[in-house]
């Protein structure tokens, strides 16, 4: 796949997925949110607790998970805590990380506390 076809199909992904928590009362705080490790894919706000998602899509759930690294959770935790230095309850805030998975027909399968913090 191509670099600019690559990228617009991440997007098409990542807005599969936004779709899918804002239909399950989830609140888009930010999308692509660089911090200090790199950039998260979506960031959502529920009740007060903060989600981070990192979103991948490949032909199938199984290929999708394969392609999260340790390194890439490693960059998503110090982004995070970037993140929630800007808080007003920093790193008491209440977070979860999750995966969210995209298949070749577009179908989402959402991880939750993925990374197992």
């Amino acid at each position: 796949m191509s670099g600019a076809l690559s990228y617009h199909a991440g997007v098409a992904a990542e807005e599969t997925v936004a779709s899918d928590y804002l239909r399950r009362g989830f609140a888009l705080r930010e999308s692509r949110w660089r911090g200090p490790g790199g950039e998260i894919d979506l960031i959502f706000e529920k009740a007060g607790a903060l989600v981070f998602v990192e979103v991948k899509k490949a032909g199938d759930f199984a290929r999708a998970a394969a392609r999260i690294t340790q390194a890439q959770i490693a960059r998503i935790y110090a982004s995070a805590g970037g993140y929630l230095a800007t808080m007003p309850s920093g790193m008491d805030t209440e977070t979860r990380f999750d995966a969210a998975l995209v298949d070749a027909t577009g179908a989402v399968e959402i991880l939750e506390n993925a990374f197992g913090l």
